[in-house]
């Protein structure tokens, strides 16, 4: 199962080699030593949220289940590690037939995470876990990142919608999954083809300043557009002279102009003087469209300006600034023979500085103030207590090697707007800041 069982048309392929070298020799060095098969409890978290930020999304889950689905070992794949010398028979053996069969449970998508949430909860044997934590970590990084990004952006933008266009300031894939994570985080179209293609998200764009150079006269680029696309279109009209460009476009298009976008100079000044303008031309519902390096503190201070719409690119693929959320993927709980009914017990790094992590396997709630709001992300080893097990916060994503959790893109984006509306206010802030909720270890 992929995501075309959505009714979407692309397959993932293999992914088996979306690993690090060292996955695969501890794989072969436990099955030497008879530990591979110990039951083990792996968790993804972060240990801090990058500066300034106040909370996290989680992203990429979606993805993570069909990474996971399609970690398979063919005939190229085993003649590689072979003909390389990487690995021996008896595990090249092993891994011709590898399935994930243990369960994963997790945060959903879209929902927010702190320092310290089990965001991921990965239990099998040790061999088929441990080859997982390249791969997992890759995708929940990556997205995670850029839906952090992308949230503030939109918080930043209020009711306006945003546009994701980096498809050309990050490699060819990353992009796709860029334009994914973005709509998670609260963007509504990207103009990426491929992200369109493979999760249905809406798709927008209409020209460049190519094709008005292209052109003898602005007018001609216009007209052509126009005839093209309609009158309902949008015209780019920084290319020259902008109050020309913009009186070329209404007479061209008429009142009836779908939107002029602005891409350099002080969009705020040249934005006012844009819908002055317009409004004077009787183009009273022409709607502007602002980018060129929009993150989320210009989008911010163009709250007061007359702009309908704004278009990012480079800041949004890249995580404005912090293009990895520091996940990790740690060992907390193994058995102490290979029995299935072995008990576990919690394991943990034990390091100076700031490296160490916390053992068992654990659970996750939000606790509530008297007013619904969030007040501490509680996570703990033990007993649930009895206040919270109305709060937790994993799910099932995979139970017994099956994907039990796979949903349209549209509820992890509707989730996390509820879930980011359950914060304090204080979330929706830009300046630098700690974690909004405390993380409370019980």
């Amino acid at each position: 199962m992929n995501t075309a069982d959505l009714g979407l048309p692309v397959a993932v392929p293999s992914t088996a080699l979306f690993t690090d070298q060292y996955e695969l020799t501890m794989l072969q060095a436990a099955l030497r030593s008879g530990t591979a098969d110990r039951r083990s409890v792996f968790e993804v978290f972060t240990r801090r949220l990058p500066e300034g930020r106040r909370y996290g999304v989680v992203a990429g889950t979606g993805r993570v289940l069909d990474a996971v689905e399609n970690f398979r070992f063919d005939a190229t794949i085993l003649d590689f590690l072979r003909e390389r010398g990487i690995l021996d028979g008896p595990t090249l053996d092993w891994l011709a037939d590898y399935r994930f069969r243990g369960d994963i449970w997790g945060y959903p998508e879209g929902e927010v995470y702190f320092p310290g949430s089990p965001i991921m909860r990965v239990e099998g044997t040790f061999a088929e876990a441990v080859v997982l934590e390249t791969v997992i970590l890759s995708i929940l990084n990556h997205d995670s990142a850029v839906a952090a990004a992308a949230s503030r952006m939109a918080v930043a933008a209020g009711d306006r919608p945003l546009m994701e266009m980096g498809a050309r300031r990050t490699h060819e894939l990353s992009a796709v999954a860029a334009a994914r994570a973005a709509y998670v985080g609260g963007f509504h179209v990207t103009s990426d083809l491929a992200a369109g293609f493979r999760y249905n998200i809406p798709t927008v764009g209409t020209s460049a300043h190519a094709f008005t150079l292209l052109h003898d006269s602005e007018r001609d680029a216009f007209t052509a557009q126009v005839d093209t696309l309609g009158s309902g279109t949008t015209l780019l009209v920084d290319t020259f002279d902008v109050t020309e460009a913009v009186r070329t476009a209404v007479e061209v298009a008429g009142p009836g102009l779908g939107a002029v976008r602005i891409d350099s100079g002080d969009l705020l000044l040249i934005a006012h003087r844009v819908r002055q303008q317009l409004d004077e031309l009787g183009a009273t519902k022409t709607k502007i469209v602002v980018t060129s390096d929009l993150d989320e503190y210009a989008i911010a201070s163009l709250a007061a300006a007359p702009v309908d719409a704004y278009g990012v690119g480079t800041q949004v693929v890249t995580g404005s600034g912090h293009p990895t959320c520091s996940m990790v993927y740690k060992l907390v709980a193994r058995a102490d023979g290979n029995e299935p009914g072995t008990p576990l017990r919690p394991v943990a790094k034990k390091s100076m500085g700031a490296k160490s992590s916390i053992g068992g396997r654990k659970w996750a709630a939000r606790r509530l103030d008297e007013d619904g709001v969030a007040e501490a992300e509680v996570v703990g080893t033990g007993p649930v207590p009895a206040d919270l097990t109305d709060q937790l916060l994993q799910v099932p994503l995979i139970s017994g090697g099956k994907v039990v959790a796979r949903e349209p893109l549209d509820a992890s984006r509707s989730r996390h707007i509820a879930a980011r509306a359950g914060l304090p206010l204080s979330a929706t802030q830009l300046s630098r800041g700690e974690p909004v909720l405390p993380t409370e270890f019980v």
